[in-house]
């Protein structure tokens, strides 16, 4: 009897655990989450345009090769915004070991591009970042591409670097990691400029 005893207690533990677990922790974690506070950021930190619509996160890096815009951190996996303009991101990196020639070569071709261009070839502009979604660089891998933009937009620098100074995302805590730019933010933010300043002309 102390051996059926002893299951029924086990299974009673189980099913309370599992109801604790599996279903009141997540709940509860959900409710929180959408408090407004914290919603965007549990909803994916969505991005959209002026017309309500979806363009991305502002948590996944998107790849920009028009001269108008910053070029964000390269990838070596392929994704793309989906039909509704929600980024389908695979994470992930390419595995190749730092010897690897195909690795070397692309290494020195993206740094041959980049000096043809008059832009230091930073570590986040030829390195792939390790999960392959890094959307943010560094300051300094901005400012090195602010001529180019500024002059694909017929702009000047100083009216870039506003829109440069607040998409810049701080360290966490003031002190945990290095202040990024937010590549996507920042382009959709040149975008709007340069719409407004058509409409006021």
């Amino acid at each position: 009897m102390s051996i059926v005893r002893e299951a029924i207690r086990a299974i009673r533990i189980t099913l309370v655990l599992w109801l604790l677990t599996a279903i009141i922790y997540p709940l509860f974690i959900l409710l929180i989450a959408q408090v407004p506070l914290l919603q965007e950021k549990a909803n994916g930190s969505i991005i959209y345009n002026f017309k309500d619509e979806p363009i991305g996160s502002a948590l996944i890096g998107q790849q920009f090769r028009d001269e108008r815009y910053f070029h964000g951190r390269l990838s070596t996996v392929r994704y793309s915004q989906g039909k509704q303009a929600r980024p389908t991101g695979i994470s992930g990196a390419s595995n190749l070991a730092p010897s690897n020639p195909e690795l070397l070569k692309r290494i020195v071709e993206q740094a041959n591009q980049l000096k043809d261009e008059n832009i230091q070839p930073l570590p986040d502009l030829i390195y792939t970042s390790g999960s392959g979604l890094d959307p943010h660089i560094s300051i300094k891998a901005a400012r090195e591409q602010l001529d180019r933009v500024a002059k694909a937009r017929s702009v000047r620098e100083d009216e870039i670097r506003p829109l440069l100074d607040k998409y810049t995302d701080k360290r966490f805590l003031g002190i945990f990691g290095e202040p990024g730019v937010n590549v996507l933010r920042l382009n959709y933010a040149l975008d709007l400029q340069e719409l407004n300043r058509r409409q006021n002309q």
